[in-house]
């Protein structure tokens, strides 16, 4: 039985599909599997690793490996940007991670794998992996498309021939027509940063990788896969939506624990304030709002999607972070954001919106027949929940490669953007405050019955269903994960120079 070992980085949006893609392998392909992490971040997926295990024989394994936390001077148990509430603090966790290279590679050489599937930034298993004389994929949590992108921009450079940050040029050698602005793309394409040399690394490894893995699919990025293997001169593997996967994962144990207890879980056990509010709202009517577990707003610009969700005047799901509630008034958070009478009038007397601070089911609020549309930063995972259900999107692109995706979804015909044109250099989020009205117009056009509305839910729903047919047997995703499996196995059986 062939060995792989996964490394997740330290982002819940890397760890995620990384995890699921082990879970994938481990049920697919009968693989036997190892997942290496620091204790936190193994607390986030052992629970379905354990399940895995024990409803469907699964062999997977967690090895924890301690994260140095006096070396980098932060409070035990801060593992995870996500726990990271100054770009200072991000900076220790992520020093942290180099300092945890010698402790992976010596415990990988004591589990002697046949093969390794690292997060992009961990490029150092590549050497590694030539020192075990072993394949190693790399793993990318987003799009072809930013891939492709990177590449001309930095070959032909269109975004350093135009007048001004604002003028927009035209990204060459893209299936689709994709133009931007300056202002949307890496600051460290544009000039040398302290993260240009992390992103060289992090591509070098990949040009000496077996293969590059990818949460996306043919259908949702037409062409793509064939432009990113002839520019990167590696083949990079389709294998998403992985939550699409999971989905018949959990399915099959479902249906085990029925034929076994006559009985199943229900999804909502815990949850039940925020579906008797939904039960309530008519069908696709209520807007999911939703920035990811990263991004921090300044009050300002929280203020102005306050206003915004006012005067659209649709029932509305926010989630807020537990960071922007600044202190406690009495028995109920109070937020110094809020506007006047906003959270009085609108949450509490019309019952107009439901706040949730901090986690939210996302993938179950999305799948409610009263979700109407998703306010999104653009994450990839978070793109891909939305449409796996057929809803549209509102696009508010903020970092990392989300101005990408929502010029895919442009061009899908799957989005409305709220004008937002300036990336930030992380989650903390600097650009211009995007004004109430930007956003009171966004949401008013996909939320109310247009013409536009409808051709983009049309659209979404197409999406869905050619996404689910993906993911089924003798679908694109499903047919790439089956080779790449059977890939892995034959691979094992080889020595590598």
């Amino acid at each position: 039985m062939a060995h792989v070992v996964f490394l997740p980085y330290t982002m819940n949006s890397h760890i995620t599909p990384i995890v699921h893609i082990a879970r994938l392998f481990a049920f697919y392909g009968g693989l036997k599997i190892t997942i290496i992490a620091t204790p936190k971040n193994a607390l986030l997926f052992q629970s379905s690793v354990d399940k895995d295990c024990l409803e469907l024989g699964s062999e997977i394994s967690v090895k924890t490996v301690k994260f140095p936390a006096d070396e980098v001077d932060l409070p035990e148990g801060v593992e995870n940007i996500i726990a990271s509430p100054s770009m200072e603090i991000v900076g220790k966790v992520c020093y942290g991670f180099t300092l945890l290279q010698k402790p992976m590679e010596q415990l990988i050489r004591q589990l002697n794998p046949q093969c390794i599937v690292s997060d992009m930034f961990f490029p150092w298993t590549v050497d590694l992996a030539e020192e075990l004389k072993i394949p190693r994929y790399s793993f990318q949590p987003a799009t072809f498309i930013h891939q492709c992108a990177w590449h001309f921009l930095k070959g032909y450079t269109p975004h350093m021939k135009v007048a001004s940050d604002s003028e927009r040029f035209l990204i060459p050698g893209l299936p689709h027509e994709i133009k931007m602005k300056r202002s949307e793309i890496e600051d460290f394409l544009i000039e040398e940063t302290d993260f240009s040399l992390m992103v060289n690394e992090n591509l070098e490894a990949e040009l000496r990788s077996y293969g590059i893995i990818h949460n996306t699919c043919s259908e949702l990025e037409p062409g793509y896969a064939e432009v990113y293997k002839k520019v990167r001169g590696r083949k990079g593997w389709h294998i998403g939506p992985l939550s699409l996967f999971i989905n018949n994962l959990e399915c099959v144990k479902i249906s085990k624990e029925i034929s076994n207890s006559n009985s199943s879980t229900d999804p909502w056990k815990g949850y039940s304030d925020c579906l008797n509010w939904l039960e309530k709202q008519e069908h696709n009517s209520v807007l999911y709002v939703n920035f990811g577990s990263m991004v921090r707003f300044p009050n300002d610009q929280l203020s102005e999607i306050a206003l915004a969700l006012e005067a659209a005047n649709c029932p509305f799901i926010w989630v807020v972070r537990e960071q922007e509630k600044n202190q406690e008034d009495g028995e109920n958070g109070h937020f110094n954001w809020w506007p006047n009478g906003f959270k009085e009038n609108i949450v509490e007397k019309n019952k107009m919106g439901l706040i949730i601070q901090g986690w939210a089911p996302q993938v179950l609020i999305l799948k409610h027949r009263s979700i109407g549309g998703f306010l999104t930063h653009c994450g990839w995972n978070s793109i891909l929940e939305a449409l796996t259900v057929g809803l549209p999107l509102i696009t508010w692109p903020l970092f990392s490669e989300n101005f990408y995706s929502e010029k895919l979804l442009e061009q899908l015909g799957l989005g409305i953007g709220v004008g937002a044109d300036v990336w930030n250099s992380g989650f903390i989020v600097s650009s211009p405050v995007v004004s109430k009205e930007k956003l009171e117009l966004a949401i008013k056009c996909l939320m109310c019955d247009s013409e536009k509305s409808r051709e983009i839910r049309q659209n979404a729903k197409l999406m869905a269903e050619k996404l689910k047919s993906a993911a089924e047997e003798g679908g694109s995703s499903h047919s790439q994960l089956i080779a790449l499996i059977e890939e892995i196995k034959s691979s094992s059986f080889k020595n590598f120079t």
